[in-house]
């Protein structure tokens, strides 16, 4: 166990009491700011600070990996008060100045998660035993999300989730020390649902593919329930292997099933090849049930808009975020993403850049890195000038609330960046819903002792 100053355990001090401090001469620094300096994971002591990268560089979503690395990168050189300053400058409120945090400078380490749940946990373990990173963010597998937030809420280490869709993140897997930026499937569903019923009709019949794990699971569950609700019929569910590459075992049964709708609740590189091969298999070509067929994407990004090409056209689906928004927030970051890559940011990056800035602000709001009160400071929180409007970090779940988009593959782009339109920004009431429906349990606030 970590010890307090002259060899007291905090344990040792709440059993002996205040007159047992005084009489040994120890000053009760409890009630100090810095007062547990000893007491939690990676303590920063030096003149830097380090966060740790979990990211998918390798894998079915490797490409959102490389832009939540540039992001992170672009966010810790703004924060250390390097380049224009990004979103520090649009952030309201803020605490920020663009000195590091706390006035230590920001560093960071990163890790290959390969898209791969126990990778990413014992990437992130090694960062915060062997490097001390303070706190970890990153991935895009909610796979991954869940697994790197229960090893965090275990060590005491606070967890700024990437990108991370499924239900579960913040429903019955929620963890105290994990928060989430993205919106999740249940949002996409409320969000998506009136869309499809309006632009298709309520009389169809849809068959599912479905990645094989969490937030495939969820991603399922909830368009299901959004369609049914519209009057539609589901005719088969069939979940698929993460990063298969290959479809069509999946894709031919389709074709005689009697659905009229493809639900692809895929993501990443799998997401641009289920659909490419759907579409070679004629899918968007025929009719059944005397209706044309559709294909539905419910949750993807820029960059697998960009990688699918043609194939995305028309297709309707959500996104966190857009780059093309035409809000402060969205302006700044764009132009300093731009300016650093040559390229638009994608949603992830987004995510990523705000997760980083909105850790640091809370550290700065705390007044210290002791992670009880950085939570604190995160839970309940309302800001605005991120990209996505008013925005709060819901206390009960560590849910952020906030506005999401309906997107279509754009029918006529202008440019190889230009894949996405918007269809609609469903504002934040609408996609609000009770904590409670996903059940769950935070935990406590008080971090174990467990650091290395």
């Amino acid at each position: 166990m970590t010890l307090l100053k002259r060899g007291l355990s905090r344990r040792r001090v709440l059993q002996t009491g205040m007159a047992g401090i005084i009489g040994s001469g120890v000053a009760p620094l409890m009630f100090t700011k810095g007062a547990w300096a000893q007491e939690f994971c990676n303590n920063p002591t030096g003149d830097t600070v380090t966060f740790g990268l979990n990211l998918p560089l390798t894998g079915a979503y490797a490409e959102e990996g490389a832009d939540e690395q540039k992001a992170y990168e672009l966010a810790v050189k703004h924060l250390n008060g390097e380049g224009d300053g990004g979103l520090i400058g649009v952030l309201t409120p803020t605490a920020l100045k663009g000195n590091g945090i706390l006035g230590k400078k920001v560093a960071f380490v990163t890790s290959d998660s390969q898209t791969k749940s126990d990778v990413a946990r014992a990437g992130a373990t090694r960062m915060i035993e062997r490097d001390g990173a303070i706190m970890v963010t990153g991935g895009s597998s909610s796979g991954e999300a869940i697994a790197v937030q229960g090893l965090c809420q275990e060590l005491g280490v606070i967890f700024m989730a990437g990108l991370t869709h499924s239900n579960d993140t913040t429903g019955k897997d929620k963890r105290r020390y994990g928060f989430r930026h993205f919106f999740n499937a249940y949002q996409s569903g409320i969000g998506l649902g009136p869309v499809l019923g309006q632009e298709y009709g309520k009389d169809r019949r849809a068959y599912h593919l479905t990645a094989d794990y969490t937030w495939g699971w969820t991603q399922e569950e909830s368009m299901k329930a959004a369609t049914e609700a519209l009057g539609w019929q589901t005719v088969e569910a069939v979940r698929t292997p993460l990063g298969a590459g290959d479809f069509s075992q999946f894709l031919t049964p389709v074709l005689n099933s009697g659905a009229d709708v493809l639900i692809l609740n895929h993501y990443g590189n799998d997401m641009v090849n289920s659909l490419t091969q759907a579409v070679q298999f004629g899918m968007r070509d025929r009719q059944a049930n005397g209706k044309d067929f559709q294909i539905v994407v419910p949750l993807f990004s820029e960059l697998m808009a960009k990688g699918a090409g043609a194939n995305i056209k028309g297709i309707f689906g959500t996104s966190n975020w857009h780059w093309n928004l035409q809000d402060p927030g969205t302006v700044a970051f764009t132009k300093s993403f731009g300016a650093a890559y040559g390229a638009p940011p994608s949603q992830a990056a987004h995510t990523a850049y705000v997760q980083a800035l909105l850790y640091a602000d809370a550290v700065e709001r705390a007044g210290t890195f002791y992670p009880p009160e950085v939570i604190k400071a995160l839970e309940g929180h309302e800001f605005d000038g991120m990209g996505n409007g008013p925005t709060l970090y819901r206390a009960e779940d560590h849910q952020c609330m906030k506005n999401i988009l309906v997107v279509q593959g754009n029918d006529n782009p202008t440019s190889e960046y230009d894949v996405l339109n918007v269809v609609q920004e469903v504002q934040r009431d609408v996609v609000t819903y009770d904590p409670a429906i996903f059940g769950g349990d935070l935990g406590p606030a008080e971090p174990a002792p467990l650091c290395a």
